[in-house]
């Protein structure tokens, strides 16, 4: 997901998405440890995900404090 779209979600949005996307690492996680994982690829991009969510939260609580 962009960044531009990330920045439309309302912060509940955004910190749901942030519970599914830890969990899906966590899932990874227990794939990869069971060898049944496809797609080590998905562990970066989920990551990154999370540190746009991040940023985009940060971003959103900067502009209210002001």
């Amino acid at each position: 997901m962009k960044v531009e779209e990330l920045r439309q979600k309302s912060s509940s949005d955004l910190k749901s998405r942030l519970v599914e996307l830890r969990r899906e690492i966590l899932n990874l996680r227990f794939q990869r440890v069971s060898g049944t994982l496809e797609s080590t690829a998905r562990f970066r991009s989920a990551r990154r995900e999370i540190a746009r969510i991040k940023t985009v939260i940060g971003e959103q609580t900067l502009v209210v404090t002001k």
